[in-house]
């Protein structure tokens, strides 16, 4: 199982990133504070975990109208991570 499915990227997180040093993740939905902070520390080595943070994220409604109706469904659950960093930098972009 491979705990960090992806980093998150928005405005309002790079803005957490700039002022408190705070990264946020999608990671998997059985995956532990401890071993989000061990993932983080294993595929970033510069750096040192503070604090881990985690929510589930609800599912919501999402609807369309099509040729054939209106088709209804809803968007799926997943967990979301904030890591707070005591030191060091990620950056995302030079990884791509």
């Amino acid at each position: 199982m491979s705990v960090l499915i992806q980093p998150l990227i928005t405005e309002k997180l790079t803005r957490l990133q700039e002022e408190h040093q705070q990264y946020a993740f999608e990671v998997h939905r059985a995956a532990t504070k401890p071993d989000i902070k061990k993932a983080i520390e294993t595929r970033y080595p510069e750096v040192k975990v503070a604090r881990v943070n985690t929510m589930i994220v609800a599912s919501k409604p999402k609807g369309r109208f099509t040729k054939g109706g209106f088709v209804d469904g809803r968007s799926r659950v997943w967990k979301k991570a904030i890591v707070t960093l005591k030191e060091g930098e990620i950056d995302f972009f030079s990884e791509i």
